[in-house]
């Protein structure tokens, strides 16, 4: 049987024409009588391709360049004599050193509580749609910014000049109650006073900030749902403006621990205050300042824990993975050393290619 003759293409030449299956068969079909001499030789146990990092030689010298940098600064420090560190130790758990620590803790945690509770008052009223309430927000904001904070401690602590005395009554008429401000208004009081308004223009800031960060779309839908403005503010918004304003209150907090140190103008007996008495009688200056130095460096450190994890806790809804805290963090560099280990051991285990089997 002959094949049948190629088709004529369009272009005038003829087309090949399908070869039979039989010759099909004798192509692809494989030679199993071919002599073993033909053989393909057997495979060999070749390793794969390791993958090399890139080698950043820039990155490890600008480290070791700042390694060497802080060790001299450390050297220089540690090895100094002049900072008389035996005078350090000897102080440092004083009495009088401990209740100055202790005061100006307190400054700290009253003034940022009075400031944050006032300054979201004042953020809300800033936000308000009633224009006298926005002015007035506005207004004190514009005042206690542009004011010293030491400015501001000075004419507190001398207001007892401008109002010898205070009452209580109705405006341009009666008073019912009066009172003398040199006998109300002591250091520690005028101290509190005058940080927590100066914190407070601040806080309201930050607050402010925070509110306007949230999507107008949450406060919509919950105005869908049926949600007062005052349950929408507390429940869905200021959880939400949290993850804004906590890193920027973790700063207003290690910075007011530092600002109380400028009420020792007063002669509030806070941290700095303690320690200028005690080199005032004994002329060692640089120990004792050391010594209040350090306890703010240790105090500071304990804050900036704590404000990690606040907002590790306030980034739940907002992220997948929740950033590793410290131990975690150390437990997988200590975890991808030990498999880098463990990768190079049995690398240099393998037998190498074409040796004795």
């Amino acid at each position: 049987m002959t094949p049948a003759p190629a088709a004529p293409s369009a272009l005038g030449s003829p087309t090949p024409a399908f070869p039979p299956p039989e010759s099909l068969l004798m192509v692809t079909s494989p030679d199993l009588t071919s002599s073993p001499a033909t053989k393909s030789p057997p495979l060999v146990d070749v390793d794969p391709p390791r993958i090399v990092p890139r080698r950043h030689v820039g990155r490890w010298l600008t480290a070791a360049v700042a390694l060497l940098f802080f060790a001299m600064v450390l050297n220089s420090v540690i090895r100094n004599d002049a900072f008389q560190w035996d005078v350090v130790g000897r102080y440092f758990t004083t009495a009088a050193v401990l209740d100055g620590l202790l005061l100006s803790l307190w400054l700290t945690a009253v003034v940022m509580v009075l400031g944050f509770l006032l300054g979201t008052l004042l953020a809300v009223m800033r936000l308000s749609a009633n224009p006298v309430l926005r002015t007035l927000s506005w207004g004190y904001v514009w005042i206690f910014r542009s004011t010293p904070l030491l400015v501001q401690l000075l004419f507190w602590f001398n207001i007892g000049a401008l109002y010898p005395t205070l009452g209580l009554g109705i405006p341009f008429g009666p008073e019912f109650i009066t009172f003398k401000t040199v006998n109300l208004l002591g250091p520690t009081l005028t101290a509190v006073i005058g940080l927590t308004l100066h914190e407070t223009a601040y806080a309201a800031e930050v607050v402010r900030g925070g509110i306007l960060s949230v999507d107008a779309g949450q406060t919509e839908a919950a105005q869908a749902l049926g949600l007062s403005r005052r349950r929408t503010l507390r429940r869905i918004v200021v959880p939400q403006a949290m993850r804004s304003i906590v890193p920027t209150a973790g700063n207003m907090l290690i910075g007011t621990l530092k600002g109380t140190s400028i009420v020792s103008v007063l002669a509030v007996h806070d941290l700095l205050y303690s320690v200028q008495l005690i080199y005032n009688q004994t002329y060692q200056i640089i120990p004792l300042l050391m010594v209040a130095t350090l306890w703010y460096i240790a105090v500071t450190t304990v804050l900036s824990a704590g404000q990690f994890y606040v907002e590790r806790y306030y980034a739940r809804g907002n992220s997948r993975t929740l950033p590793p805290t410290p131990l975690q963090r150390l437990r997988g560099h200590l975890t991808a050393v030990r498999l880098r280990l463990r990768a190079a051991t049995a690398a240099d285990a393998r037998p190498a290619i074409g040796g004795d089997r």
